[in-house]
């Protein structure tokens, strides 16, 4: 992991333009977009160049969410550091939905691939939304709903 380039801190109120694009470019869930649960990877210019946060759901479970990195600074290593961040500081449970073809990125992250009976309530209810997954699967996308057992990785 080469963090010469950007490093990690909490999001201020200060970037909460900056989440919210990378979020629509990132053409990502745009609910539940809190400064305060946010962490931001800065390049050394002080640009927002990355996003993630740990999203909490009325059921109790917490989602690592949002992860997202501007297109110019990709395959640098930013995601692996935002993930790595937050799932150091959430050792708990965490739960994430993502598309199926990054899977096996997040396995890397000690999660593993759940069933809908393994899902909480919150995760269960968005993969019923029988209308959006219809309109997903028709542009080939599929979701995958993910679990990091407290403690970390495997």
């Amino acid at each position: 992991m080469n963090q010469t380039q950007f490093s990690i801190r909490p999001a201020v109120a200060g970037d909460m333009d900056a989440i919210r694009w990378l979020v629509k470019t990132g053409r990502i869930n745009p609910t539940g977009l809190d400064w305060r649960r946010f962490v931001v990877a800065i390049s050394h210019q002080g640009e927002v160049i990355g996003c993630g946060q740990i999203k909490p759901h009325r059921d109790g479970s917490q989602e690592l969410a949002s992860i997202v990195v501007h297109p110019d600074w990709r395959e640098r290593g930013v995601a692996r550091s935002l993930i790595t961040h937050l799932c150091a500081a959430h050792p708990g449970d965490l739960y994430l939905m993502c598309r199926a073809e990054l899977g096996p990125m997040y396995e890397k992250f000690g999660f593993r691939r759940l069933v809908p009976e393994e899902m909480p309530r919150y995760f269960q209810r968005i993969s019923r939304l029988a209308g959006l997954l219809e309109v997903l699967r028709s542009e080939g996308v599929r979701l995958l709903v993910m679990k990091r057992d407290g403690g970390g990785g495997p």
